[in-house]
């Protein structure tokens, strides 16, 4: 009935099992998200005890900086066959970082999607990998609880539906076998496992080229002031706190062309380029630092805390850009679909038709912004400071307060405008106030 393969097919669609358990017998490969910590640094030696497949190791490098040191090396030594450690920091940028900023999301007002973005990069690199070393399944070390397992496994399904995704943290077998870290710990120990068995940070961080964030241990208490000043050494890896920032402020100039930055201070920058000039200033004036509870998309709430200098700048920065390029009605279209376009982000919808269809308006709406913004940083704040396009909108003619010269404006035309849009609420005072 089945192929003589250890990929086993269904007997009558002749196609592989899509992303879910891993049922039919042993995988020949598996493919395991890996960060050299201790949790996927047992996960892959786990999987190999567990499945009997060669195990791929694969860690994204987008902006982890000295996180990546001696990755190769370690993932051999934790019994991975060969690892990938692929940069793709300059794809990041370009590809998920700008068009996000494009469409100005924000999830629930706050938090700018510095992790939620990330994945769908991450889990579509690990599943061309798959592919390329012909592997059944990809395997990643994502919780139960939080939302990554989402993002991983709906981008798997959106672009590599045929291979296997193993969630061990959700297998009973690996969560009875590892009920907390001193279990874990002891077996990395007795496997040879290179893990060092240091005291367990007071909180769990994840950073990247837009972010870094912190969660858990310590901030589980959402009375817990992570911005005093006794927690420099705890939550500035990014950004210095507020009241270290320098006391002059600093003004910086961004150029949009179609609703991308272009340059930085008159330097023309790749997204790349642009990314790492905003977070070094941003970082040095405090800004982009954000402390929130939101709503995980599994049902529970969750307390973050993030430091997105220069996502925050850029973000800032735009807006303004199209404060003075876009059409208004365009502009609150677009606006209407921020909350819509930001949760389908957070919650793992990157490579969905209904984000990509979101996507093409948005590119779309961003053809004319375009032109320069000056913003002034100061003690974590971004605050505007000039705003210029050669293709503005604004006509300060029309908008003057003193005589109109162009007679482009009759004032008393506003007053039929008023008369009709009154009219509904006539007659409906009339109505009920009768």
């Amino acid at each position: 009935m089945f192929k003589d393969s250890k990929k086993k097919f269904w007997p009558r669609a002749g196609l592989p099992r899509g992303a879910g358990s891993v049922i039919f017998g042993t995988m020949n490969k598996i493919v395991v998200a890996y960060s050299g910590g201790l949790d996927t640094s047992v996960i892959l030696n786990w999987l190999k005890e567990t499945y009997g497949a060669e195990i791929i190791a694969f860690c994204a490098d987008v902006g982890q900086a000295e996180e990546l040191d001696g990755l190769e090396e370690k993932a051999l030594k934790t019994g991975a066959s060969k690892c990938h450690v692929d940069d793709l920091q300059a794809e990041f940028a370009r590809d998920f970082i700008f068009p996000m900023m494009q469409a100005g999301a924000i999830y629930e007002g706050q938090y700018f999607l510095g992790t939620s973005i990330a994945r769908p990069l991450i889990a579509k690199r690990m599943v061309e990998i798959a592919r390329s070393e012909g592997a059944a399944a990809v395997a990643h070390g994502a919780t139960g609880k939080g939302n990554d397992q989402v993002r991983f496994e709906l981008t798997a399904a959106a672009l590599a539906p045929e291979i296997e995704v193993i969630a061990p943290w959700r297998d009973e077998r690996f969560r009875a076998k590892f009920p907390g870290r001193a279990e874990m710990i002891a077996y990395a120990e007795s496997h040879g496992v290179p893990v060092a068995a240091s005291a367990k940070k007071p909180y769990s961080m994840d950073r990247n080229l837009l972010h870094i964030s912190y969660e858990a241990g310590i901030l589980e208490d959402p009375w817990y002031d992570a911005g005093d000043l006794r927690n420099r050494e705890y939550f500035t890896t990014l950004s210095v706190l507020p009241e270290d920032a320098p006391d002059a402020p600093e003004h910086v100039e961004l150029s949009f062309e179609k609703g991308h930055c272009v340059a930085v201070n008159g330097q023309t920058l790749d997204p790349l380029g642009v990314m790492r000039t905003l977070n070094r200033l941003g970082g040095k004036h405090g800004v982009g630092r954000v402390d929130m509870v939101e709503n995980r998309f599994v049902g529970m709430k969750s307390r973050g805390v993030y430091e997105t200098p220069g996502g925050a700048i850029l973000h800032f920065a735009h807006r303004q850009m199209e404060s003075l390029t876009m059409d208004r009605e365009v502009m609150h279209l677009r606006d209407a679909l921020i909350p819509k376009y930001a949760a389908l982000v957070y919650n793992g919808f990157w490579f969905a038709p209904e984000r990509e269809a979101i996507q093409a308006l948005v590119t779309e709406s961003q053809k004319h912004v375009t032109g320069t913004v000056r913003v002034k940083l100061y003690k974590g704040g971004i605050h505007a400071a000039g705003v210029r396009s050669p293709v503005s909108l604004y006509n300060p003619h029309i908008a003057t307060m003193e005589a109109d010269p162009t007679k482009a404006y009759n004032q008393d035309d506003a007053t039929g405008f008023i008369r009709l849009n009154a009219l509904r609420l006539k007659v409906a005072a009339g109505v009920h106030q009768a």
